[in-house]
């Protein structure tokens, strides 16, 4: 694995554990405050959670881009690719 894809799996999972840091450091707040609602505690919930998606997200997409490059890079074919050589293959016959 090269370098920058390391770089990208490191900064994923670095974004994760900020976003659980900052969820637990919130929770824990609520409770010292003694207004643990159910309607505060899904709210901060759910804002983690969408945080952790987003991040995913984009983490994936780094990553499938990264792949994509490095496919570019070692000149490898696509699926597509081979799909266009079998369509010139099958107009030849």
């Amino acid at each position: 694995m090269d370098q920058a894809t390391k770089d990208l799996l490191y900064k994923g999972v670095g974004m994760a554990l900020l976003l659980k840091d900052k969820f637990a450091t919130e929770f824990d707040e609520i409770i010292k405050e003694g207004e643990l609602s159910k309607e505060k505690m899904t709210k901060s919930f759910d804002e983690a959670k969408e945080g952790i998606e987003k991040s995913k997200q984009e983490q994936e997409e780094k990553l499938k881009s990264r792949v994509k490059e490095i496919i570019d890079e070692l000149g490898l074919a696509t699926k597509k690719d081979i799909d266009e050589l079998k369509e010139l293959i099958k107009k030849q016959n």
